[in-house]
């Protein structure tokens, strides 16, 4: 579909020409206010004056507040970009403009006031893409926005009918699992089956990996942002259409519901991702049911997840790569941890925290991972693989400088957005968590590595570090038994 391709929002002239025109028309409408427009007409400059000032104080006052409820949200471990708070700021600004310069504007002036005030929060979505990276272009917005069909969508009444016939590309399901066993309520699911699904003759039992997206996500985030289907199809491409089963699993619910993948008063999502999905995967495709060759990729808060799936349930997921995730479920501090995702249980923090789960486990049998975050100090933009960290690329990675599938190569916000939540060196808090937990993972006979590349906490950054861990997992999990390593 091209999602990667068109007018871009991560870079480029369009995000700040639509800032700058929203800022020129917010002054046209505080013109009556400004002295100069008053004193014409020979009359005090005092009300316009503490008018504006209203306007000042309380377009501060809001971006203040703004941060100060994010800082304690635990939503990013570091600071958001500073034009985020001025645009929060500029958006309370536009509403108070509205009330206080009504009176002495004229009606074409009353519309420009109330015109700016959604164009305002365009442009905090603006400057919030851009940190985060999760929109790409306006044609990917705009298929978001109204559903549009994914790359290699079909329809799941006709896979019957379609088995038999040569495929050059995988197809994409949607389906809806039920949650007989986790009564977690959530949203469809999507399934990508390879080219191999649909050979002639008997269907080979093939292997698969479960994608988890971000704390804001849908479970279509990795087709349409990350551009985990066309990266999927290379790879099959070039392996004879034999490639893994690949499940996009939603493990939020809805959009804004930051589960960490636990069972807790924000649903039993953990449950929902071992005991629905995985047993309906494979009973509705034939996908193996052997652990071994089960994988879990996840990004930022799907990460944590992958990491959490594997040191818990190795009796279903055998190998995981945790890009750019957490040392372990986190909302904010320990206590608000705990608070907030296990309702005050500090025993249920301590089944899910991955540290601990190690410290307590006995050798895994066959169990490995990567870890892939940001060599940035705190973060930065562009770049590509330039080789892995701790043991070198993966076995079949992406030589250094080389494109990953798709046509990233310095626009349409390559391993752009301003921060997210932070670069893995310096500053970042990402870097440091994966070395040592994979450290302690290997005391407990786990083969892992962690690589790094440059780039900020983005949907480019996963999806450059999906498309060259990918070849590693997918020969993990297409030959069960082999020796375990990364």
């Amino acid at each position: 579909m091209g999602y990667q391709r068109g007018l871009s929002l991560l870079d480029g002239w369009l995000p700040w020409v639509v800032q700058a025109v929203v800022v020129l028309l917010l002054l046209v409408a505080l013109f009556p206010l400004l002295p100069t427009s008053w004193s014409r007409r020979g009359r005090t400059v005092r009300r316009p004056l503490v008018r504006l000032g209203a306007v000042v104080v309380l377009g501060g006052a809001g971006a203040l507040a703004a941060w100060w409820v994010f800082a304690g949200s635990g939503l990013a471990s570091d600071p958001a970009p500073v034009l985020l708070w001025v645009w929060v700021g500029l958006t309370v600004a536009a509403v108070a403009t509205v009330v206080v310069a009504w009176a002495p504007s004229r009606w074409w002036r009353r519309g420009v006031a109330v015109l700016v005030v959604p164009l305002s929060v365009v442009c905090v979505a603006l400057v919030l893409n851009q940190w985060v990276g999760y929109m790409t272009t306006v044609q990917e917005g705009w298929s978001e926005v109204t559903a549009g069909a994914f790359p290699d969508q079909v329809d799941p009444a006709a896979l019957p009918s379609m088995i038999g016939t040569p495929r050059p590309t995988g197809a994409v399901v949607s389906v809806t699992i039920p949650d007989t066993a986790s009564g977690f309520p959530h949203r469809d699911e999507d399934v990508w089956l390879p080219p191999a699904w649909f050979a002639p003759g008997p269907r080979p039992v093939l292997p698969a990996i479960m994608m988890i997206g971000g704390e804001f996500n849908t479970p279509g985030d990795w087709i349409r942002v990350g551009n985990a289907v066309q990266i999927a199809d290379s790879y099959a491409a070039a392996h004879g259409g034999v490639a893994p089963v690949i499940v996009f699993a939603d493990a939020g619910g809805t959009f804004n519901n930051d589960t960490e993948c636990v069972d807790g008063p924000r649903g039993n999502a953990a449950s929902h991702l071992t005991r629905d999905v995985i047993p309906f995967v494979e009973r509705a495709y034939g996908v193996s049911r052997d652990p071994r060759a089960w994988g879990a990729v996840g990004w930022s808060m799907g990460g944590t997840c992958a990491v959490d799936l594997a040191v818990m349930h190795p009796d279903l997921i055998d190998s995981f790569d945790d890009i750019a995730g957490d040392a372990g479920p986190e909302i904010g501090t320990k206590q608000q941890t705990i608070d907030r995702l296990y309702g005050g249980n500090v025993a249920a923090w301590a089944t899910y925290d991955p540290a601990t789960v190690l410290g307590g486990h006995t050798p895994y049998a066959d169990t490995a991972g990567w870890f892939d975050d940001s060599s940035d100090a705190g973060g930065g933009f562009g770049g590509h693989r330039p080789g892995a960290g701790q043991g070198g690329r993966p076995p079949g990675g992406r030589p250094p400088g080389q494109r990953p599938p798709g046509g990233f190569g310095g626009q349409n916000g390559e391993n752009a957005g301003i921060g997210g939540r932070g670069g893995g060196g310096g500053t970042g808090q990402e870097l440091p968590a994966a070395r040592a937990l994979c450290a302690q993972a290997q005391t407990r006979a786990i083969a892992c590595t962690v690589a790094t590349q440059p780039g900020r906490h983005s949907w480019q950054f996963a999806s450059t570090a999906f498309s060259t861990v990918l070849p590693w997992m997918a020969a993990r999990v297409e030959a069960p038994g082999t020796p375990a390593k990364a």
